[in-house]
């Protein structure tokens, strides 16, 4: 748990943060690591997150997350699938891990 509070005090993605608390607790509790979807507070912005949080996404890989972000601004997280940026396979590994806030102009 210590190593959980010091990555949230090292400004670690809140994904990034969430996978460390939810593998502690499967550890814990033993449901070897059976990975629940975040919260939806908890999701990380296709439109804002970096390329390294978008990292932190199980399923995610390098092409795919340079791929999200070349292609903003997105109005749903749908529009990740409608648009040809992610296939349906990528799409539905990640679809629980994302939200799309919308730009405000």
């Amino acid at each position: 748990m210590l190593a959980v509070l010091a990555m949230a005090a090292a400004g670690f993605s809140s994904v990034a943060v969430w996978k460390a608390e939810t593998h502690a607790q499967a550890s814990a509790d033993g449901s070897h690591g059976m990975l629940a979807p975040p919260a939806p507070d908890k999701r990380l912005d296709i439109n804002h997150a970096t390329m390294a949080e978008l990292m932190t996404i199980p399923g995610m890989s390098p092409s795919w997350a340079s791929r999200i972000v070349r292609f903003r601004p997105y109005h749903a997280k749908s529009d990740l699938l409608q648009r040809g940026v992610l296939p349906g396979d990528v799409y539905d590994r990640i679809k629980n891990y994302v939200i799309a806030h919308r730009v405000k102009k």
